[in-house]
């Protein structure tokens, strides 16, 4: 069983930045960001295989940044230049197999409870 605990979230204006950090029992070697907003379907932020090979969400890329430390097993998620409609609650998510691990719709076995990060214009 792996828990995830997120933290970082917040509530900053447009432009500025926020990390969420995702700490982990152990690592696994699929780990990522999730997000949902009111009333919209959940989305792909970002990934990260155990080899460290990343893949982020279009509207993201250049703009986040997906990290681990596995020496302390958490996960990292560098947020610049926050819009609006970054708005959500993030999800870390972890998953036990590097297989699929970038394939849509590929299932993640944990779940964190999710912080809040709230972007104003």
């Amino acid at each position: 069983q792996v828990q995830l605990v997120e933290s970082g979230g917040g509530s900053v204006q447009a432009g500025g930045s926020l990390r969420l950090s995702c700490g982990a029992t152990y690592n696994t070697a699929c780990m990522g960001w999730f997000r949902q907003a009111p009333g919209k379907a959940r989305e792909r932020v970002a990934l990260i295989g155990s080899d460290g090979v990343t893949i982020y969400l279009s509207s993201v890329k250049g703009r986040f940044t997906i990290s681990k430390d596995d020496a302390k097993n958490t996960l990292y998620l560098q947020m610049n230049s926050l819009k609006p409609e970054d708005t959500a609650m993030y999800y870390c998510a972890a998953r036990f197999s590097r297989s699929l691990c970038f394939v849509v719709g590929t299932s993640f076995e944990y779940w964190g409870q999710g912080t809040q990060v709230t972007v104003s214009s």
